[in-house]
């Protein structure tokens, strides 16, 4: 019996996450002594023996890819959850790895060195990868992999993302509620997923206010093929200057109020900006950007769990796993009515 019990099943039944369990069984704290033995009794009652654990589930590596366009000086996000991953990973009893995939590997069809030299385990692919890039890797190699920050065509793959279309429809609702009617979008329309699902959650909120989307109003923010973002080629102002722009990320929303105050505009005075993913980035901009959180944590962790038990033959739910967010205010939007 104790070979079909799950770590979700004892983590279910004490109230705490799998991660907390598997440090627990493994002797690695991380959890009061009351809840050590609520969790030992919980496991041995469903015949789960805590001194077998290891034997159960022997460390793995889990290989961590990323395009090199992802991980620019600027761009720490990605590197933000790696580092989450490597310790939930640790905390596990295994080890993340992460290869940066240079832009001419994908060009000629080079695959990841950890995955050529079998090195892993499993395969977290962290933010969106060109479609025929990853079913390669996909067709080539026997391990499971789980798509972190974006989905891809295959309904089949696990997948783990952030709520972009309801997070963007809940931003441009509260910019509506500051009294802005005329708002802009920032993001290069199908460069990555959640770019253009958070385009649709902006859309979905002009349209039930009444409100008409101008071409003009919808701004590249980054080449779409490299997915590389130039605040001097694109970050093109329009002639009719909205009063606010929601730009689809933090570090847009950054290099665009720099833009705008090089252009003699005073945010939020003269005008408001909102982002995504509560990530700041020190040095482009002083002003604190107001944002749609990206719990980057809870992402980090269920890649991780989902790359382990697929590993380790546990059962546990396939496809495509949505984390919430939430709206965190702070100085780059002004109100415009009392």
């Amino acid at each position: 019996m104790g070979e079909k019990v799950r770590l979700a099943d004892i983590a279910e039944k004490t109230g705490v996450s799998i991660v907390s369990v598997s440090k627990a069984l493994s002797g690695k704290g991380g959890v009061s002594r009351q809840k050590l033995e609520e969790i030992k009794k919980v496991a041995k009652e469903l015949g789960y023996e805590p001194h077998t654990y290891a034997a159960r589930h022997p460390s793995r590596n889990i290989g961590v890819i990323c395009r090199e366009s992802y991980l620019t000086r600027f761009s720490s996000f990605y590197w933000q959850m790696y580092q989450n991953m490597n310790k939930i990973a640790s905390m596990m009893g295994s080890f993340a790895m992460l290869e940066v995939l240079a832009s001419d590997m994908e060009k000629i069809g080079e695959m990841p060195r950890i995955l050529e030299e079998g090195k892993v385990d499993a395969c977290i692919v962290m933010g969106n990868m060109p479609e025929e890039y990853l079913s390669s890797m996909r067709d080539r190699y026997d391990v499971p992999f789980v798509n972190l920050d974006f989905t891809g065509s295959d309904l089949n793959m696990d997948c783990v993302v952030s709520d972009s279309f309801f997070g963007a429809y809940a931003m441009t609702n509260y910019l509506y509620d500051m009294g802005h009617t005329k708002i802009a979008y920032v993001g290069t329309l199908m460069a990555t997923g959640s770019i253009t699902d958070r385009y649709l959650g902006y859309q979905k909120s002009v349209l039930e206010h009444g409100g008409k989307i101008k071409k003009e109003w919808v701004i590249d923010d980054r080449d779409a093929a490299t997915g590389i973002t130039d605040a001097d080629k694109m970050l093109t102002l329009p002639k009719d200057m909205p009063t606010a722009f929601f730009c689809n990320c933090d570090l847009t929303a950054a290099l665009l109020i720099k833009k705008l105050e090089k252009n003699g505009y005073r945010v939020p005075k003269d005008i408001s900006v909102a982002g995504y993913d509560n990530y700041s980035y020190p040095g482009i901009c002083e002003t604190e950007i107001t944002t749609y959180e990206v719990d980057l944590e809870e992402m980090s962790k269920q890649a991780v769990e989902i790359a382990l038990q697929n590993v380790w033959g546990e059962d546990y739910k396939k496809g495509l796993h949505i984390v919430c967010g939430k709206l965190v205010e702070k100085e780059s939007v002004k109100k415009l009515h009392s």
